[in-house]
């Protein structure tokens, strides 16, 4: 199956010049859904996770049945104001704005093993402020 048939590109979205990929068209596809998913943890599992972290929101999405199928734990990192108690956050750059991503201060504890996901990566910035 070729993914890309299920996710479609919205130009000039959400600003101009940006062409946005859309995976809600993937997602109501419950067959295409389950293969990325597959699919991805092919690429996923030999890293051994312990966690899966999901960076807002979108790649919630893929994240968490991910994180199922892996038998690991799923984190949030969420935009500014979206967790409860004690966060450890980090401003950073977007292709088109800037942000603030943060995750619970306890969220991961010595010896996990995190991998990140997300629905795509643009320029990094999103991925990178996670990892740091």
């Amino acid at each position: 199956m070729d993914l890309k048939d299920h996710i479609r590109g919205i130009p000039d979205f959400p600003k101009p010049g940006i062409l946005f990929y859309d995976i809600s068209t993937l997602l109501r596809h419950a067959e295409a859904w389950q293969v990325a998913v597959e699919r991805m943890a092919a690429l996923v599992q030999g890293y051994q996770p312990t966690l899966l972290a999901g960076i807002e929101s979108r790649g919630f999405l893929l994240a968490a049945p991910l994180a199922l199928k892996l038998g690991c734990g799923f984190i949030m990192l969420r935009k500014r104001g979206k967790l409860p108690g004690a966060v450890t956050g980090l401003d950073y750059a977007l292709e088109y704005g800037s942000d603030r991503i943060e995750i619970q201060s306890d969220a991961v504890q010595p010896g996990d093993r995190v991998v990140l996901v997300d629905d795509l990566l643009a320029t990094g910035g999103t991925m990178k402020a996670g990892i740091d």
